[in-house]
């Protein structure tokens, strides 16, 4: 017997929805009866597109602007959603970004923009989301780590060490929320055609 995703009644709170993962992740969402929260930095019309995707088909969505790797962007863009949703039950840690280079050539600022991007970000959004969690005693935290968390690759220890903090991230929220019916889990993904891949032979 197929499993049918059924959501109706949710609302979802996806981050670096306008392409790749997160594009899909929405769109499924989406499918599945979910009010969805399409979250976007510096791309709105991508963000805006899987709106429309959504809305046409039927569903509810918005876009938000929100730079996740700021706490107080965060903060006003979950509150917002609280205010006019009434909850967050799911949220997709998706917001991801590269900038590859060899260790010995890996420049302060190529390591922040990944960590910042990659790992603080799933931190303060987590943090934020968790408080309309534990009123409503539910909630579904998904995180985007990598393969490349759990084997490392040449040229990405950022990359590689902000998708392995994702990892024991969410070992530890689950352990801390679990028994109030959240549950925490990431996805370690491989390579996947997107634009953040697009560049590769």
């Amino acid at each position: 017997m197929a499993y049918t995703l059924e959501l109706s009644g949710k609302v979802a709170l996806v981050t670096g929805a306008g392409r790749g993962i997160g594009r899909a992740t929405a769109l499924k969402l989406g499918e599945a009866g979910a009010k969805v929260a399409v979250n976007y930095n510096a791309s709105e019309a991508p963000a805006q597109e899987v709106v429309e995707a959504i809305t046409s088909a039927g569903g509810e969505a918005r876009a938000i602007k929100a730079d996740v790797s700021q706490s107080s962007q965060v903060d006003e863009m979950v509150n917002a959603l609280v205010k006019e949703w009434g909850k967050i039950d799911i949220l997709v840690n998706n917001a991801g970004i590269t900038r590859d280079n060899l260790m010995m050539r890996m420049s302060q600022d190529e390591w922040d923009a990944v960590i910042d991007t990659n790992l603080r970000s799933a931190y303060f959004t987590t943090r934020a989301v968790l408080r309309p969690m534990l009123r409503n005693r539910w909630g579904r935290i998904i995180s985007i780590s990598s393969v490349v968390g759990l084997t490392g690759n040449a040229g990405q220890a950022n990359y590689a060490a902000a998708k392995a903090g994702i990892i024991g991230f969410t070992k530890s929220i689950a352990r801390e929320v679990g028994s109030r019916n959240i549950t925490a889990n990431a996805v370690a993904p491989g390579f996947i055609q997107t634009d953040i891949t697009a560049g590769l032979p």
